[in-house]
């Protein structure tokens, strides 16, 4: 049954008005990461990973440049609990980085926890309890004041068990399903907590705000973390962090949001991964960041090998059009698309090659470990002529005039409607070659001798059905006398309407390129290209595949 009368809003306005994060315009630095891959985005997993490939997951989280890392649950399975002793006892943990372990509010689970984490360098203990009034009424049955209590039970045995402990601890709690909680009664609670870890400048503590479902539009979620960082105990000393999942896929909005609103810290996964919709994709957070020209603080310019390495541990997919790291993100098919990223490229090179402006492409692809021959400009029935063109001169050199393109463009685009695929740059560069280049079907030229008297004299010796015939015709220059010739042997006009010349790298070979148009005798325009170590030879070879598409039309 589809039926939208059986929901109703479970969420909660703030008793006063909160809506100063409205006022900024966007984040201007990049805030605390954790990274929650080891616990919540592993326990989503049909086959959670096994200890070596945690410790894998661990070394790139490091790589990557996480300082924060909750690397699980230790109390809950042996997996969990061994992965943190290997942590420490093989003193895998970079000075710099803070491994942060999960406890529930519960004395015994606490204790497990403390032992897990004996002898870390230094160490997060996160403690949680549900305070949504649906967990309150459905699932504990319990009162505000019970609820509470075991919030101070528990931060209180933390404190206790960290003084015993001697080693250093920083402590965090969350008031699970914040989302539902009525905010003044999570305040309540979180300053309760506040109050008995006493934090100070230089031992702060965190609470974080996790929206453990989302259920609400992102800028109600703002204005919970406004009112919670403009009301809360000791706040000078407090770390707010926020835990968004994306049950209404806005967990990015959620965090940026909630960023703009006050908090200091961000709790997310690598690509999104975690129960049900998932936690917030901290790539996809920091490269908006970096897409801003601000310094995200973690290095992804490596996008690749990442998705792989995430790919393969975890045996998740990232789609395809994935922000920043999907397959296609990059991918312009469209036509007006290509020409727009092709003239946007060339004005990048003319004018300011240290700043990135291109249409269509936020960020240089090459910034995240991609390239253009194989991400960018991609080729199927979609494609323009413009997208064509950039595939042969980024990847051939191949500079093809502009009255060519929309001819060369029509003859690509029907080659991938009928094969319906998309083709790869060599495929386009052997379009490109079959049709304009030696194209002879009823005509060669076999031989060109020239004498300049009066211009240029020539004697052309054309081959057709078997038999030669030399010709004589002058002209202002070779190209031209040649033409002359052409067009009083076929009586056909053969006019050069266009004509361009470049040189080809390839190696340590340097080759010259020509490209001739003409007009046909209907009116038509036809191409062709030669290719050869002399520019004469090249645009004689470009005349005659031109001119034999006419005849042949």
């Amino acid at each position: 049954m589809f039926d939208f009368r059986q929901y109703k809003r479970g969420y909660f306005m703030p008793p006063t008005e909160c809506n100063d994060w409205v006022k900024k315009e966007y984040i201007d630095k990049a805030p605390i990461w954790c990274s929650v891959d080891l616990r919540d985005g592993n326990q989503a997993l049909v086959e959670p990973m096994s200890l070596d490939e945690k410790l894998e997951f661990f070394n790139k989280l490091v790589e990557v440049g996480f300082k924060e890392i909750e690397i699980g649950f230790p109390a809950a399975s042996e997996t969990e609990y061994e992965l943190c002793r290997t942590l420490i006892e093989k003193n895998m943990i970079p000075e710099d980085v803070t491994i942060q372990v999960l406890t529930q509010a519960r004395p015994h689970i606490i204790k497990k926890t403390f032992e897990a984490v004996k002898g870390a360098p230094r160490a997060i203990v996160h403690v949680y309890n549900s305070t949504s009034l649906a967990q309150r009424e459905q699932v504990f049955r319990k009162s505000k004041e019970e609820i509470k209590q075991i919030a101070i039970e528990g931060a209180k045995l933390l404190k206790e068990l960290a003084a015993e402990d001697g080693g250093d601890f920083l402590f965090e709690y969350s008031p699970e399903s914040f989302t539902g909680t009525e905010p003044e009664y999570a305040l309540e609670v979180c300053n309760a907590v506040i109050d008995v870890w006493q934090p100070t400048s230089d031992r702060k503590c965190i609470i974080n705000l996790p929206a453990t479902v989302e259920m609400s539009l992102p800028h109600v979620f703002a204005s919970q973390v406004e009112y919670m960082s403009k009301n809360m105990h000791n706040r000078d000393n407090v770390i707010i962090s926020l835990h968004p999942h994306n049950d209404r896929g806005t967990g990015v909005a959620d965090a940026e949001l909630g960023l703009l609103a006050g908090a200091d810290r961000i709790e997310g996964t690598l690509f999104g991964n975690g129960e049900r919709t998932g936690n917030v994709d901290i790539v996809n957070l920091a490269m908006n960041m970096y897409a801003q020209g601000v310094d995200p603080e973690l290095d992804f310019s490596n996008m690749p090998e990442l998705s792989e390495m995430f790919e393969r541990l975890t045996q998740m997919k990232i789609d395809d059009r994935h922000p920043y790291c999907g397959k296609l993100v990059f991918a312009a098919f469209s036509g007006s698309h290509q020409d727009a990223i092709s003239k946007g490229m060339h004005y990048r090179v003319e004018k300011d090659p240290s700043k990135w402006t291109v249409p269509y492409l936020p960020i240089n692809p090459e910034d995240v470990g991609r390239t253009y021959d194989s991400d960018v400009i991609r080729i199927n029935s979609q494609s323009g002529k413009g997208g064509v063109a950039y595939v042969l001169e980024h990847n051939y050199g191949m500079i093809v005039p502009k009255p060519m393109r929309e001819d060369l463009g029509y003859a690509v685009k029907d080659v991938s409607d009928v094969a319906h695929k998309e083709l790869a740059p060599d495929e386009v560069l052997e379009i490109f070659e079959k049709r304009y280049k030696k194209y002879t079907p009823v005509f060669k030229i076999t031989e060109v001798h020239f004498k300049q008297i009066d211009g240029i004299q020539t004697v052309v010796t054309v081959e057709q059905d078997g038999q030669k015939v030399n010709i004589e015709a002058s002209g202002n220059g070779r190209l031209d006398a040649v033409s002359n010739a052409l067009a009083q042997h076929f009586g056909k006009p053969c006019d050069v309407s266009c004509y361009e010349e470049h040189a080809l790298k390839q190696g340590s070979d340097s080759s010259a390129i020509a490209y001739v148009g003409i007009k046909g005798e209907d009116g038509k325009d036809y191409f062709g290209i030669g290719i050869d170590h002399d520019i004469i030879r090249a645009s004689i070879d470009a005349l005659e595949s031109a001119m034999n598409r006419s005849l042949e039309a």
